[in-house]
């Protein structure tokens, strides 16, 4: 079993240029030189931003104030992918 799998991610599509992982809300897609980390929310996937020290996520028409929660999840899943993509 891939460490992929162990840590609970999943490799939703990839293609010559990007590949999209998955884990419950987190979303990333990574391309050969680098990649984005985001989360699902109800605006559609929403990137963290930080505005004057406050995380934000951002998402197409839609800003919207960040939980502690969020920010710990997409943290934790960008650390874990990292991990598992460099082995």
């Amino acid at each position: 079993m891939s460490l992929l799998n162990d840590l609970g991610i999943s490799k939703v599509v990839e293609s010559a240029t990007v590949s999209v992982y998955s884990r419950e809300n987190c979303v990333a897609m990574v391309g050969t030189t680098q990649g984005s980390t985001g989360i699902m929310t109800e605006h559609g996937l929403a990137f963290l931003v930080w505005r004057d020290g406050v995380p934000v996520l951002t998402a197409k028409g839609a800003e919207v104030p960040a939980t502690a929660e969020q920010v710990e999840a997409i943290r934790r899943f960008t650390k874990d992918l990292k991990t598992a993509l460099s082995q």
